[in-house]
């Protein structure tokens, strides 16, 4: 059993059965013998110990007396009723329990046997107000509602969690002064009202142990889990319910009735931490009484700087619960002049957070002073959970109906840039809410620098071409041993004609692949060669056998041989992914350094493009030093893909090659989201000069020669600036020290490419470590010489 706490509090607590002696006194002298007899023996069973009529604090004397005690509680706790009942008597608001229901006890025992019921709901912090309230109430005459519900939660035997509602019986209280005590007037009384968290000012009119509370209470205990869960299952319903526009509005008759107030209406605004401004809610029918019409306002613009400390900074409520007294104080300062200007008399603004987080504020206006005060406030704290949960569920549907207007508009956009989107996204909502007819802007981003980046496969196109003839002369030549069979058996002409028209295909086919060989090969096996064969099956087992050993060689997606290609096919998709996943991993540690915007596609091979600057970033100040952060890395990444790729080539259908290019693009420049195409591209004439290199750079040649400029084994760094080549140099030398390149560099100049001439470049052999060998490395060569092996 708990002792009293050494916490500051008016009342001294004083164990007590005084008030209810008095009656048995009473009854003593009643002419009901039966009556008489039995408060005579509480009384007389008592007389000895005159402290439990007096009062005492030593608690040790609760079970000392227990036997007594128990004779003069008797009535109030019926051995009849004892294992129904759940009951107990105690000091008042406590956990001090000196007598029990049988029933009580049982659900204790089944709770464990260190288990000890708490208070749910009673906040040490505010017990001296709480206590302050009482006096005023029970002794001094005033009727401040302070009412709240208390709680026990008790598990059961199988571990549930059980709620008891508490009702407490005070009959057997007094409340009586210690000395003479201070005289409390209505005006002291509305000062305290209006400072709930001055607890001094509390201390000052009401002083610590100026008060005795002299008796016990008895806690009538009811079995509330099943309407708590009603509770729960309600706040959801409300959460999801669109009705009347919000969870707000289909909560606000709820909070007429638990504040008792008719009058009472609730707006609520969006708080927008990113701009540190509130914003109204997004659907029809919220009002916010804090930005009145306007859409969004800042903060500061909104608060004084009391209630910006009580909502922004501390995430707690902020009352005023006469604005016309404060409206005239601070000589019309927001938010009392807007209160003031709606005619509402009263307000409470609470902050809706989650983790810290704040989301909005909920907004309790009246028309009638004082409605609305620093007690009747903390009847907000048994529902704000159930309101953050609709606050969360509300803010989730936004965001859910922004990224639909975004996929819609613009299809998925990277995260680095996704603010933007989302801005002109919420401007679109709105716009459609209020009746107009929005149409989605192009979002802009000037001043960024490009870096772009391909790691393609090495002469791609002759690899493919070289699968697809093979396997059309394998098709080609199974189905000329077919029809010769059919020729030697049958010696019908037209086998004769189609084995010479499959020998001319044939001969074409291995004399060079033109680019309707392909098709040209499937329309005739599909139309003049698949009928004859379907006839073939027919006649005879002997066909059907011979040409289901043909049949099985065609792939049913593709409807041909489909062997060399497939092998083709499955190699570049492997290197695709494999490279993908390297420059995709990386990717995010890199925008942990700088956030940027990034993305990358796939052909044959990877391509990437990146935007670093300050426009997409919005808040965090840009340096260039984030741009050569990124260009460093970008090279090192692409170093990486190498290595990936060539500790891949070995397991490869068709071991092909890779080669890697960087294009460095001296300056800034501006991109736009082109809604047509669902994607950012470069803005304005001079820019697009970008975009023509990079579409053609992979082709160019070394000028003088017919050596084309990417090669294996080696990345190709193309530039036009002198500064922009011993920038990468530089880059080159330290990533030398670490194992990513060989050393061996060259700088060479490009023939000119269709309006573009100028363009240099540096070529370095890259380091490989297939097989992640400690310390080990290759060049080009070596690791072709070691593959060979």
């Amino acid at each position: 059993m708990k002792g009293f706490t050494d916490k500051i509090s008016p009342l001294e607590h004083h164990i007590s059965f005084n008030k209810l002696l008095k009656q048995y006194d009473e009854m003593a002298q009643s002419e009901d013998t039966y009556l008489a007899s039995k408060a005579s023996y509480i009384v007389n069973a008592q007389a000895p110990f005159p402290e439990l009529r007096e009062g005492f604090t030593d608690i040790s004397l609760l079970a000392k007396h227990k036997e007594v005690i128990q004779i003069i509680l008797q009535d109030l706790f019926s051995s009849v009723l004892t294992t129904n009942e759940i009951k107990t008597a105690s000091t008042p608001y406590s956990n001090i329990i000196f007598n029990s229901s049988k029933r009580f006890e049982r659900i204790l025992e089944a709770a464990g046997q260190n288990f000890e019921p708490e208070i749910r709901n009673q906040e040490e912090e505010v017990s001296y107000i709480m206590a302050c309230v009482v006096i005023l109430n029970f002794y001094y005459g005033f009727k401040l509602d302070f009412k709240r519900p208390f709680f026990y939660d008790i598990p059961d035997a199988n571990g549930v969690m059980r709620h008891y509602r508490i009702l407490y019986n005070a009959d057997f209280i007094e409340i009586l002064p210690k000395g003479s005590p201070l005289k409390i007037t209505q005006k002291d009384v509305d000062e305290l009202l209006e400072n709930i968290d001055n607890v001094e000012l509390w201390k000052e009119k009401i002083p610590p142990n100026s008060f005795i509370s002299k008796g016990f209470v008895i806690s009538n205990m009811f079995d509330v889990t099943a309407e708590h869960s009603i509770s729960e299952i309600k706040s959801n319903l409300i959460i999801n319910d669109k009705s009347g526009g919000n969870f707000i509005k289909g909560v606000e008759n709820t909070f007429k009735s638990l504040f008792g107030l008719p009058n009472l209406r609730i707006g609520f605004a969006v708080y927008n931490s990113k701009d540190e401004q509130f914003e109204r809610v997004s659907v029809n029918g919220i009002d916010s009484f804090i930005l009145q019409k306007k859409k969004v306002e800042t903060c500061n613009e909104s608060l004084c700087k009391a209630s910006y400390s009580k909502l922004i900074d501390q995430n707690r409520f902020f009352v005023i619960s006469d604005v016309e007294k404060y409206y005239k104080l601070s000589d019309g300062m927001p938010p009392y002049k807007g209160l003031h200007d709606q005619k509402i008399k009263s307000a409470l603004l609470t902050p809706i957070a989650k983790d810290g987080r704040l989301l909005g504020v909920l907004e309790l206006v009246s028309d009638k002073a004082n409605d609305l005060n620093s007690v009747n406030a903390k009847k907000l704290e048994d529902v704000i959970p159930y309101i953050v949960s609709a606050v969360l569920r509300s803010l989730e549907e936004e965001e859910n109906l922004i990224d639909a207007v975004i996929q819609n508009e613009c299809t998925s956009v990277h995260s680095s840039v996704y603010w933007k989107f989302k801005e002109e996204a919420k401007r679109f909502i709105l716009e459609d809410q209020e009746g107009l007819q929005p149409s989605f802007r192009e979002i802009v981003f000037n001043e960024v620098y490009p870096l772009y980046g391909q790691t393609d496969i090495k002469d791609s196109s002759q690899a493919r071409n070289t699968a697809i003839q093979r396997d059309l002369m394998i098709q080609l030549s199974e189905i000329n041993n077919v029809l010769s069979e059919a020729w030697e058996k049958n010696k019908l002409p037209i086998y004769e004609e189609l084995i010479f028209r499959v020998n001319n295909h044939i001969d074409d086919v291995k004399e060079v692949l033109h680019t309707n060989s392909e098709q040209a090969v499937f329309d005739f096996v599909n139309d003049e060669i698949n009928p004859v064969f379907a006839h073939l099956k027919k006649t005879s087992k002997y066909y059907q056998d011979l040409l289901l050993s043909y049949e099985s060689k065609i792939d049913m997606g593709t409807g041909s041989y489909y062997d060399h290609r497939k092998n083709y096919d499955e190699s570049v998709t492997l290197i695709n992914k494999k490279l993908a996943s390297v420059i995709d991993k990386k990717q995010e540690e890199a925008q942990n350094m700088y956030p940027h915007y990034f993305e990358r596609y796939k052909t044959d091979g990877v391509e990437h493009n990146m935007y670093i600057g300050d426009s997409i970033t919005g808040a965090r100040e840009f340096d260039l030093l984030y741009l050569s952060n990124l260009r460093l890395w970008q090279l090192q990444v692409m170093c990486e893909m190498e290595n990936k790729h060539y500790a891949l080539k070995s397991k490869l259908q068709v071991q092909l090659d890779v080669a890697s290019l960087i294009l460095v693009y001296n300056g800034s420049l501006s991109i736009r989201f082109r809604m047509d195409e669902k994607r950012f591209d470069v803005d304005g004439t001079y820019n697009a000069r970008y975009e023509i290199i990079k579409k053609r750079i992979d082709k160019s040649y070394i000028k003088g020669t017919n050596q084309r400029l990417t090669q294996p084994g080696k990345i190709a760094i193309v530039y036009s600036q002198k500064k922009d080549e011993l920038e990468y140099l530089r880059y080159i030398k330290f990533l030398k020290s670490k194992g990513y390149f060989d050393g061996k560099v060259e700088i060479v100049e490009l023939e000119g490419l269709q309006g573009v001439s100028g363009l240099k470049a540096i070529r370095a052999s890259v380091c490989y470590n297939p097989n992640n060998e400690k310390g080990k490395t290759y060049s080009y060569e070596d690791l072709m010489e070691e593959i060979k092996n």
